[in-house]
């Protein structure tokens, strides 16, 4: 039973060969090729949890290039990552407000009952699923570590 964000994806490249769109489709092959990479190399068919990973890894990758190319002066090649970043963003959930965060991560180190900086693999284990494509985990991790008093 394919995952809904899967069938989606196979939907939408459909779509694009129709459209004859081919950013988009090699966009979406990209995720798929990834989709599919992980799941022979474990054998097993992904849910839609995990598929959303892969999205996040994927639009991560590109948000650091995108740095590097700035950094190196190749602005061309930044916006090719940003084009694509734009396009994964639409098989990712909304991102969440910065109040909606401040109060999840309050709430996961009251019910983790973290004091310390070294708790924090407590605190980021009961978010990481919660926020897994609707906010970028470095920043999080900031976050828990200055309430954490790090």
């Amino acid at each position: 039973m394919d995952s809904t964000l899967t069938q989606r994806l196979t939907d939408d490249m459909k779509t694009a060969m129709r459209s004859k769109d081919a950013h988009r489709l090699g966009v979406i092959r990209l995720i798929r090729a990834a989709i599919k990479q992980r799941e022979i190399d474990e054998r097993i068919e992904l849910n839609d949890s995990q598929v959303l990973a892969i999205l996040d890894k994927m639009n991560k990758q590109r948000r650091d290039s995108i740095e590097q190319y700035t950094n190196g002066n190749r602005l061309d090649l930044a916006e090719v990552e940003r084009a694509e970043i734009e396009i994964i963003k639409n098989y990712l959930p909304p991102a969440l407000s910065e109040a909606a965060l401040e109060t999840m991560i309050s709430e996961a180190i009251a019910t983790s009952g973290a004091s310390s900086p070294k708790d924090m693999g407590k605190v980021i284990g009961l978010l990481k699923d919660k926020l897994q494509g609707r906010a970028d985990m470095g920043a999080v991790s900031g976050q828990i570590k200055a309430k954490l008093g790090a």
